[in-house]
């Protein structure tokens, strides 16, 4: 009996361990810490188009999204190690597609078109 009870003893004591070993997690903390980072970076930035109209606040608007969503993209690398450095240079060439094209609709007729036909060659679209 005592056997028994010496051993759930331990057996729960490991597990609480082993809990602790999870929340302690430098690259869990660092990932969190990346995006907190990121989420404060975009609220400034989108705190500076306020005075802006708009193209320009669109324009705005869609960079620091951007670089939200690569600094986000990054973090997400960064934490699965180099696996997903394709997916998040796919993140970042979607997003800054995004930008050329809002940059595009400040310009009217064949400029405009032109400008979004570069963006498609010039991002793979």
């Amino acid at each position: 009996m005592k056997k028994l009870i010496a051993t759930m003893v331990f057996g729960v004591a490991s597990i609480g361990l082993h809990g602790g070993a999870f929340a302690a997690d430098p690259v869990k903390s660092q990932y969190k810490a990346d995006t907190a980072q990121a989420d404060s970076d975009f609220k400034a930035a989108k705190k500076k188009c306020g005075p802006l109209s708009g193209n320009e606040k669109d324009v705005c608007q869609k960079e620091a999204k951007a670089a939200h969503e690569s600094a986000i993209a990054d973090a997400k690398a960064k934490r699965k190690n180099t696996d997903n450095n394709k997916e998040a240079r796919k993140d970042k060439n979607d997003a800054n597609y995004d930008v050329a094209k809002e940059k595009c609709d400040a310009l009217s007729g064949d400029a405009k078109d032109k400008c979004v036909a570069d963006a498609k060659v010039k991002f793979g679209k």
